[in-house]
Order: structure tokens, then sequence, then C-alpha cells
């Protein structure tokens, strides 16, 4: 019965990473060699949020698709980390809920916030500076947040993808992968180790900074969680990282000699 289960687990894991973020790093990882084989990686350049017509509101009906199923498999782990034996009665929320299991939720909102500003000012500041690190050293190639163009719309959706790359992200790569490895009976510093390499390896398409920088980034946030055991203030964290980067650049990365 546990080699079954182990087993079920394992071939969860892996449907749950081939429909989101496992699927990135390998993606990421062909793209760093086709860059890598076509010149050197400070001449490349990696686009975050591409334009995908030059329609405006086909445009924005591809950027909203993108976001709304992007969270798909984040449904899915929430699905999965439910415990369904438990019922709930008179229709109250059951106590096995994957929302209450992994902090995401609104239970505190004040000290989940200052957490996630604290938490991104952390990583925002140190990250600036191993980027350029990165490009001044030829191992990073030139990250451009945003293509799209100024609609009314841009800064709306630029603000709901940096909170669907919060959600899929902290939720899928620190909250779900964290339970499971520790249902595999892996030890606390393989299972951050392993959380870190997958969030360091679906960035490598930007470069080697980027990838070692979302390591230690990876191994801050995972660390975080098994002590914390709330993915909120993680969720909040790279949202506004994401924010600060897309919406900023969307404004004013022109202005100041950028895209």
């Amino acid at each position: 019965m546990l080699v079954s289960s182990r087993r079920r687990l394992t071939f969860e894991v892996l449907i749950v990473l081939g429909l989101s973020l496992g699927q990135s790093a390998v993606y990421s990882v062909v793209q760093l060699l086709d860059k890598m084989s076509r010149a050197p990686l400070a001449q490349g350049t990696s686009t975050l949020n591409r334009q995908q017509s030059s329609r405006e509101y086909f445009d924005l009906t591809y950027q909203l698709l993108d976001i709304v199923f992007a969270l798909v498999p984040v449904l899915l782990v929430i699905y999965f980390l439910t415990d369904h034996r438990r019922t709930a009665s008179e229709g109250l929320p059951s106590s096995g809920s994957a929302f209450r299991k992994l902090g995401l939720d609104l239970s505190r909102p004040g000290r989940d916030i200052l957490h996630g500003l604290g938490l991104a000012a952390l990583i925002g500041v140190p990250s600036l500076g191993l980027y350029a690190a990165g490009r001044a050293l030829g191992i990073t190639t030139a990250i451009i947040p945003s293509a799209l163009d100024a609609y009314w719309w841009t800064v709306p959706v630029l603000v709901l993808s940096a909170v669907r790359h919060g959600l899929v992200e902290e939720v899928i790569v620190v909250g779900y992968l964290l339970d499971r490895f520790g249902k595999f009976g892996w030890s606390v510093p393989a299972a951050i180790g392993a959380s870190a390499l997958l969030r360091g390896t679906y960035h490598l398409y930007q470069g080697f900074g980027p990838f070692i920088g979302n390591v230690v980034m990876g191994i801050v946030f995972a660390w975080l969680y098994t002590r914390t055991r709330r993915v909120m203030p993680l969720v909040i964290a790279h949202a506004l990282l994401d924010t600060v980067a897309f919406v900023g650049f969307s404004l004013f990365g022109r202005a100041v000699g950028l895209g």
C-alpha cells in the first residue's frame, strides 16, 4: 500500500510539473542552448511579457487567457492537497482545506503584507546587483520585462501577470512540492534544494545570473515556508517584485533608455 501510494504521488508530481513549471524548466534549458549556440549570452535578450497580437483587443484577450489558464495547475494543486476524506458539518469549510494547509488565506493579512514587503526588499535590491554583475560578466541576457504596447489595459494586465507568477511559482514550487517531498521521506534541506534548483532552472533562458539569483531566492523562500507554513507572504513578495519590474519598465523604461 505504501509503495502504491508513493508511486501515485510520484505520478501526481510529474503531471503537475509537466503541466506547469517543469515544462517551463525544460523549455528554458532548450532556449538557453539555442541562445548560446547563436551568439554570446550578453548579446541575447529575454522578453517576459510579449505582445501576442498587433490588434489591441485581441492582444488583451490573449493576455487574459494566458493568465487564466496558467492558474489551472494551481487549482489542480489545491485539489490534490485538500483532504477530501474529511467532511465539514453544516456546509462549513473542512479542516482539510488546502488553503489553510498552505497558509494561502486571509487569516493574518497585516502580518503577511509586512512580511511580503520585507521579503521583496530583501530579494529585490540584491537581484538588481546580480543582474548588473551578470551583464558585465556576459552570462546574462538583456531582460525586457514588458514588450506590450501602451494601451489603457497594459498596466492592469501587467499587475495581473505579476500576481499570476506569484501564485503559480510559490504555491507549486514551495507549498506543493515541499509537502510532496516530505511525503517521499526527503530531508528538509534536500527538499529545499530541489525546490530552489527547479526555480533556478525555469529561469535559465535569461542566463546564468538569473539562474543563480533565483536559486538563492528559492532557498530563502522555501526555508521561510518551513518555518512559518504560510505561502501568502511569498506570493505577496513575488507579486510585488514582478509588478515593480513589469510596470516600472512599461512606464519608464524608454524614458531612461531601456527597451
